[in-house]
C-alpha cells in the first residue's frame, strides 16, 4: 500500500512540474493537459488510447504546421499590402523553414520533455522543429485560435518577422545556385561521394562545378546537407552576380 502510495505521489509531483513548465512557455495555464502530454510522446511509447487510434505528437504536429502557416499568411498578408501570391508565399517559407522551426524548439528546450523509448541523443535536429509544431498544435485544441495566435505572435512574429530582414535571407542556397545557373545558361554538376575518413560516423563529400570548374566543395552526414554546405560556399564565390540577377 505504501509502495503504491509513493508511486501516485511521484506521478502526481510529475505531472505538477510538467504542468508549471508547460504554463510558463505557452503563457497561460491549461485547460486539458491531455493534450500538451500528447505533443510530447514519441512514437516509440506505442501508447494507443481506448479507440485503440494511435497516441504520439505527429497529428498535432500536422495540425502545429497549418495554425503556424495561417496565422503568418494573415500577418503578412496584413503587413505587406503590395505583395503577390509569389511573394507572400515565398515570404511565409522563409519564417517555417525547418531551420528556424529547429531554433524555435531548441530555444524553447521542448525536448527535455519528450517521452521517448529512443535515447534523446540519437533524435537529430528536426525534433526540435517537430515539437514546437506540435506544440502549435496542442495550444489550438486547448484554447483556440486566438490563444494560438497570441503564442505565435509572442514566441515568432514579433521577435523573428522582420520584413526587411526576411527579403535578403536565402532559404536554400542550393536552389538559389541552380537557378542563378538555368537563368544564365551555365552547367552545374553535384560530385557526392562517400566520405567515412576517421569519423564513425557515415559522411558525404560534394564536388560542385560549375562549368567544368570546381568551385566549391561540402562534407556533412548526409548528401542533402553536404550539397548545401557547398552551394553556400559557392554562392559567396559568385554572391555580386548571383545578388545583381535575384537579390
Amino acid at each position: 500500500m505504501k509502495r503504491i502510495r509513493n508511486i501516485f505521489n511521484s506521478r502526481k509531483k510529475e505531472n505538477g512540474v510538467f504542468f508549471t513548465t508547460i504554463s510558463e512557455i505557452i503563457g497561460y495555464k491549461p485547460k486539458t493537459v491531455k493534450h500538451f502530454k500528447t505533443a510530447f510522446t514519441h512514437r516509440s511509447m506505442n501508447i494507443k488510447n481506448s479507440n485503440g487510434h494511435v497516441v504520439n505528437y505527429e497529428r498535432l504536429e500536422f495540425l502545429g504546421d497549418a495554425m503556424l502557416s495561417a496565422v503568418i499568411a494573415h500577418h503578412l498578408y496584413e503587413e505587406v499590402p503590395s505583395g503577390d501570391e509569389g511573394y507572400l508565399t515565398k515570404m511565409r517559407s522563409k519564417v517555417v523553414s525547418r531551420e528556424h522551426l529547429n531554433e524555435l524548439g531548441k530555444d524553447l528546450q521542448l525536448i527535455k520533455l519528450v517521452e521517448s523509448k529512443i535515447p534523446k541523443g540519437q533524435f537529430g535536429d528536426n525534433i526540435h522543429g517537430n515539437l514546437f509544431e506540435s506544440l502549435v498544435g496542442a495550444i489550438y485544441l486547448d484554447g483556440g485560435y486566438k490563444a494560438c495566435e497570441k503564442f505565435i505572435y509572442k514566441r515568432v512574429i514579433i521577435p523573428f518577422v522582420d520584413i526587411a530582414q526576411l527579403e535578403g535571407k536565402v532559404i536554400s542556397y542550393k536552389s538559389l545556385l541552380i537557378e542563378w545557373c538555368q537563368k544564365e545558361k551555365k552547367t552545374f554538376d553535384y560530385n557526392v561521394y562517400e566520405d567515412t575518413g576517421n569519423d564513425n560516423i557515415r559522411h558525404f563529400s560534394v564536388k560542385l562545378s560549375i562549368d567544368q570548374k570546381i568551385v566549391a566543395k561540402g562534407r556533412a552526414t548526409s548528401k542533402k546537407k553536404a550539397e548545401e554546405k557547398a552551394s553556400k560556399r559557392a554562392f559567396f564565390v559568385f554572391q555580386n552576380q548571383i545578388s545583381k540577377a535575384f537579390l
